[in-house]
């Protein structure tokens, strides 16, 4: 298949939130980005049920929602319920992860592990099959616009290798720092999905970056 777009809501403009969505919903965007911070796992805190109930009355696009977020387990109802495509949560953030895994899946949804850029992929061997997704945090989570960690090359590689060997059919997402060049290059290296947010609501024409980000490879 040919790789995804999902827009990350974090670097909308909030004050403008509708037609920031709306935009999205005519793109060539394929999913909605929504990083669910707690201001505990990482230092920062982002929208809540409120806001995240606006989004799925506005949103005509996948929900994929990335849970930053210490002890996941307490609210995976919830984000069901609030229309939940695929529902992310971090290695480093579950006791016991096979038990989370089979919680989301148990509630219809997509499931998926982040890593974030100091934790290696050989982790993920024992789950790797049970599986939709894996998301490489390809910055330090918890704020935009950072700077790509070039070593997120490597462990798409060693990503690929790992679903290979397993058999996994494991989609490889890429969070932090995508523009038109690194995208290029996670693309051609096997990349599935990418997400873009400040690299394309900072632009003068963020459908227009849409578009070039989904012609990449």
């Amino acid at each position: 298949m040919s790789h995804l777009i999902s827009l990350s809501l974090l670097n909308a403009d909030f004050g403008n939130l509708k037609s920031e969505i709306e935009m999205i919903n005519h793109s060539e965007a394929d999913w909605f980005h929504l990083d669910i911070m707690d201001g505990s796992f990482v230092p920062n805190i982002s929208f809540g049920f409120p806001v995240l109930k606006h989004i799925k009355k506005l949103a005509k696009k996948p929900l994929d929602i990335h849970l930053m977020i210490s002890k996941p387990d307490r609210f995976l109802n919830e984000f069901k319920n609030y229309g939940a495509y695929f529902i992310t949560v971090h290695y480093e953030a579950c006791k016991h992860l096979h038990k989370t895994i089979q919680k989301i899946k148990s509630l219809d949804v997509k499931a998926g592990v982040s890593l974030n850029p100091h934790t290696p992929v050989h982790l993920l061997e024992e789950i790797i099959s049970d599986i939709d997704m894996v998301l490489l945090m390809s910055v330090i989570p918890g704020y935009g616009g950072q700077k790509f960690i070039e070593n997120t090359y490597n462990k798409v590689r060693t990503l690929k290798q790992l679903i290979d060997k397993k058999k996994s059919s494991s989609l490889i997402e890429i969070d932090g720092g995508v523009d038109l060049i690194t995208g290029r290059k996670l693309v051609d290296s096997g990349v599935n999905v990418l997400v873009a947010g400040s690299f394309v609501f900072n632009s003068n024409n963020p459908a227009e970056i849409i578009s070039r980000l989904k012609q990449l490879g």
